[in-house]
């Protein structure tokens, strides 16, 4: 027997008859389901300092289990001193299994670590069923050594979803187990 994640499982079992009750869909193929989660950190300190995108990379890495890419800046800006091509942030996309244990790891260990914790903001949706989401400081995983860690820096995270509209984006995250506040 092979290994499934927890959020996957409970995905196939309970969620998705929970959503086709409560959106009366046809067939089990329109519920939304999260495709993907995008973990991105801008380091601006970069221009002046390569290592930072290498100590980026790798606390990315430790967080996700995935290896981490460098993002490259488009174009030149010279008030920034910046060129094109330069590496400017650090990313990682994860899908599948790894995405439902990176999932299952935020909701039970690192959000109940940020300080003074209410939930997380329901205003991140941009209108196609996608989420944002800020973190403000990456010594809320566990995976990262606070002794180790060279500079306090936050990170986005973008949830991914096939859901056409946030109301059903939002229930399905809801139901996933993100902790969003009450109005």
């Amino acid at each position: 027997m092979t290994y499934v994640p927890r959020l996957k499982q409970e995905y196939k079992d309970r969620i998705v008859a929970a959503l086709t009750e409560e959106y009366s869909y046809k067939n089990v193929m329109q519920v939304p389901k999260l495709e993907k989660i995008v973990l991105s950190r801008g380091v601006g300190a970069a221009v002046a300092d390569k290592k930072q995108i290498d100590h980026a990379i790798d606390e990315l890495t430790k967080i996700t289990g995935q290896q981490a890419i460098a993002t490259i800046s488009k174009k030149d800006v010279a008030s920034f001193k910046l060129r094109k091509g330069m590496p400017i942030g650090a990313k990682v996309t994860l899908r599948g299994e790894r995405m439902y244990e990176f999932l299952d790891r935020l909701i039970t260990a690192s959000l109940p670590r940020v300080r003074d914790f209410q939930g997380i903001k329901a205003n991140g949706f941009d209108g196609r069923g996608n989420y944002n989401l800020g973190i403000t400081e990456q010594i809320i995983f566990p995976e990262i050594n606070i002794d180790k860690v060279n500079k306090i820096s936050g990170m986005d995270i973008t949830f991914v979803t096939s859901a056409d509209t946030d109301k059903e984006a939002k229930s399905l995250l809801t139901e996933l187990g993100l902790p969003f506040k009450k109005n």
